[in-house]
Formats: C-alpha cells, structure tokens, sequence
C-alpha cells in the first residue's frame, strides 16, 4: 500500500469501529455480532498495511479536515503507534470470534451491550495509538476507560459492581492526575503536541510537577504496584472476552503512554538516573509481588489477574535499565516487545480461563480435573501462553526477557537480572499449579458441558502468535526501530 493511500485509510482505524459502535446499538444482538466481527477483521488488515508502510517509508500522518496542528487534530502513526495497533487488531479479531459464541443464550442480553462497548473500545485505542497531542490522548483514554469500566459491570452482580466501581474511581483519579499535567504544561509552554513539547520542555518546578502527575496517573490506569488494587477483582470478575481484553489491551495503553511521554516530551529529564529506577523499582516489586500472590490463588482467572499484575511489571523495568544508558535500544525494544508478546499471551490465557469456566460452570482450580481430556484445544493454549509468560524459548516471552538481560548486563545493573529470572520461576510456579489442576483425572461433579470449538480456537490461535512471535520477532522490532530510535535519541549518553 502507498503513502497515500495509507494516509486516506488512517482515520478508518478510528472512524470505523467508532461508526459500528454507533450503528450496534441499534441493531439486534446477532447483527451486531457480525458487525462486530467484520470490522475488527478490516481493521487487522489495515494495521498490518500501514504498519509494513511505516517500516518501508516512514511515519504516516493524516490532518483531519486538511487542519494540522496545533488548529486541528492531527494522526500520527510511527513505528510505535503501528506495532500497537497490529497488537490490538490482531487481539480484538480473536475476542470477537471468542465472543460471538460466548454471548448467546442466557448471555445473549449481555451481548447486545457487549458489541457497541467493544467497539468503541476499540475504537479508543486505536484513536489513542494515532494521536500526537495531549489533550487529544486525554479523550482517547477516557474512551479506552469509560468503555472498559462498563464492559466490567456487564453481568451486573453486587461483586461485580464493587469491582467496577473501585476502577472507575482509581481511573478518575488517574484522570485528574492526568489533566494537571496536562494544565501544567500548557499554562507553562503553551503548546500540547508531542513533538513540539519536547523542545520546549526545560527542568523547573512546573515541569517535574506535571511529570510526576502524568506518571502518577499512568500507574493507576497501568495498575502497577503499588497502585494495582483494583485490577484483580475487576479483571478476575468481569466476563471472559473483558477479562482479554483489560489485560491485553487497555493496561498495555498505559505503558505506551509512558514511554511516549518519557521518549518525547520529558526525554532531557529522563536521562536523570534516580526517575528510571523509581519506575523501574515498582516494575520490580510488581514483578515479584504479582507473582507471589497468582502462586496464592485458588481460582484460575483470579490466578491469571494477579499474573498480569507481575507480568506488566517486566515493560516498566526499560525504565530502569535506561538508567544504564549503555544499550538503550535492547532496554527500550525488549520492553516494548515483551508488552506486545504478553497481550497475545495474556488474552489467550484469559480466552482458555473462559472456555474452561463455560465448561464447568466455575473456575475453581481443584475442580478443574479432567479439563484437558474434555477441552484440550483451551488447556493447550493455556500452556502456550504460560510459556510465553514464562520467558521460555521460542516464544517472544523470551526474546523480550533476553533483550532486557543484556541491557541490564552490559550496564552492570544486577538487581535487575535477579529480578527478571526471580520472577521467571515463579511464573513458572503459577503456571504449572494451573495445568496440573487441569491435568487430573476428573472428580465426581456434574459432567462438564461442551464448548463450541471457536472459542477454544480463538485461544489458542492467540496463543500460537505469542509463541511465534519470538521467531518472527524481526518484523515488529524493524517496524519499532521507526519509533523506538526516536526513543532512544532522547536518552542516549
């Protein structure tokens, strides 16, 4: 696809799914169903085009109404932007498929609310990925969040509500914290575009306020430690395809974010070792405290919620290893793909949790007997994704993790290296409890019913690109080289 048609069919990322979700509403539970899963397969299609532009020619841009900025919204798609948006078409093409099947019957009114949240969710991030200003990234994400918030509460219980209502508020507070800096900013340098905040920006009282507001409410919304309690009762409760989509896709927003802010508009004061490793310490304590809890659990989604608590805390360790400065292109790459590699890891993960809780009518894990023999397709892609989760080869789990490895090894940062293999064997530990729990023979309860066999595909077709992404790791880091040796201009020595 050419330049030009790639900046013609840009704002269809944003425009299409949001028109959908428009039009869902108004349609019946099942055409809405189709719709849903027809756009998210165009939207695949899109990204890889634009994405294979980017990498051959460059970042796309596209001014609406023929405005550029600072009078219009401008899009901007580098190659950043573009392997997060492959991420997220790729994922919301399996939840749809899942959920087309998952939402019927008794579900079926679930359903019918289901679609128009989920595309506009999906338009958020999409709109999210391809904005270049601030404020524009400040509606983008209360979309992403507003979206998934009531995605949560769709099966309307009283835990269920508890759980939504404790994300709303963090999210609100993360979005106040998020509109100071944001006020900061401007009142100071008067201009919201990325790039054009990055010349301006100098050290001052205003500036470091706004960076750590900014930061602050990244960490809410990216639930990292210590600021990750709402995540595992709204993640563990929520309907499977929510569930997928929260960790795979919402909380990795948050990382993408802060590595834009960090890479562009704060990278002079970025090169301040003590910010990295305060980012990179809460990584740290995310790494091994999320794990040491998924080891703890009893039920398996509440297993995998604490997991993508200890999993996310891998990406904000680049932070950390930046404090080094010695390999800032192996700290930044592998923990950009590490995030990318855990959405597909993690959805699927998510997705296998579903079909096994539709199957036997709970996720309690010492229930799960026999649940390999009666659904082996969902327990496959469960131990796919664990190897992921793991860092185990061949999967892109592993080729993130030895990125981060050597960056933290040339720069002597050891910590670091204990922390990384520290929480690879306890993933292994949560990882393993889950199988076996799944791998005995099964119990004397009622006979497991039978799951439609395109959800256990959708799972593990997940799970199969986690893993094979670590062979074919050398498309998304040429695509990144577009995006992150723009991040790394700002931190280099």
């Amino acid at each position: 696809m050419s330049v030009a048609a790639c900046e013609v069919y840009l704002p269809l990322l944003v425009v299409l799914p949001l028109a959908a979700a428009v039009l869902a509403v108004l349609l019946r539970e099942r055409t809405g169903m189709w719709l849903g899963v027809g756009v998210t397969l165009v939207l695949a299609v899109l990204s890889f085009h634009l994405a294979g532009s980017v990498a051959g020619h460059g970042p796309v841009r596209y001014a609406l109404g023929g405005w550029s900025s600072p009078l219009g919204i401008a899009l901007y798609v580098d190659g950043l932007s573009a392997v997060m948006l492959i991420l997220t078409s790729v994922v919301a093409l399996a939840i749809s498929i899942f959920s087309a099947d998952y939402f019927t019957g008794k579900k079926a009114a679930q359903g019918k609310r289901f679609w128009p949240l989920w595309l506009f969710l999906i338009g958020g991030m999409n709109a999210l990925y391809a904005s270049g200003d601030l404020f524009n990234l400040y509606v983008t994400l209360e979309i992403v969040t507003l979206s998934a918030v009531a995605m949560v509460a769709l099966e309307g219980s009283a835990l269920v509500l508890s759980a939504a209502l404790r994300y709303l508020l963090l999210a609100v507070t993360g979005s106040l914290a998020y509109l100071t800096g944001v006020a900061l900013l401007y009142s100071t340098y008067g201009s919201l575009d990325l790039v054009g905040l990055s010349e301006l920006v100098r050290p001052g009282l205003p500036t470091w306020t706004a960076l750590a507001a900014l930061t602050g409410s990244l960490m809410m919304k990216g639930a990292l430690f210590p600021l990750h309690v709402w995540l595992p009762p709204a993640h563990a409760n929520a309907p499977a395809p929510v569930s997928a989509a929260l960790s795979s896709l919402v909380v990795t927003a948050a990382f993408y974010l802060a590595a834009r802010f960090w890479g562009t508009i704060f990278a002079p004061l970025a090169q301040t070792a003590a910010i990295g490793h305060m980012l990179g310490l809460c990584g740290a304590l995310a790494v091994l405290w999320g794990a040491f809890q998924a080891v703890r659990q009893a039920r398996l989604k509440l297993l995998i919620a604490y997991s993508t608590v200890s999993q996310m805390g891998y990406p904000f360790l680049a932070f950390g290893l930046l404090a080094g400065r010695h390999d800032v292109a192996f700290a930044w790459g592998g923990g950009i793909l590490f995030a990318v590699a855990h959405g597909f890891a993690k959805a699927a993960a998510f997705l296998a949790a579903g079909v096994l809780m539709a199957g036997f009518g709970h996720d309690r894990l010492k229930d799960l007997g026999g649940g390999a023999g009666r659904y082996p397709m969902a327990v496959m892609a469960l131990a796919l994704a664990g190897v992921n989760l793991m860092g185990l080869p061949p999967s892109g789990g592993f080729v993130a993790k030895w990125m981060m490895l050597k960056a933290a090894m040339i720069s002597g940062q050891w910590p670091y290296v204990a922390v990384i293999l520290a929480g690879s064997l306890l993933a292994a530990c949560y990882i393993f409890r889950a199988l076996e729990c799944t791998l005995r023979l099964a119990g004397d309860g009622p006979e497991p019913r039978g799951v439609p066999p395109r959800m256990q595909w959708a799972a593990l077709g997940l799970a199969l690109v986690a893993v094979l992404l670590g062979h074919l790791a050398s498309f998304p880091l040429d695509v990144l080289d577009v995006g992150v040796s723009a991040l790394a201009g700002g931190v280099a020595p």
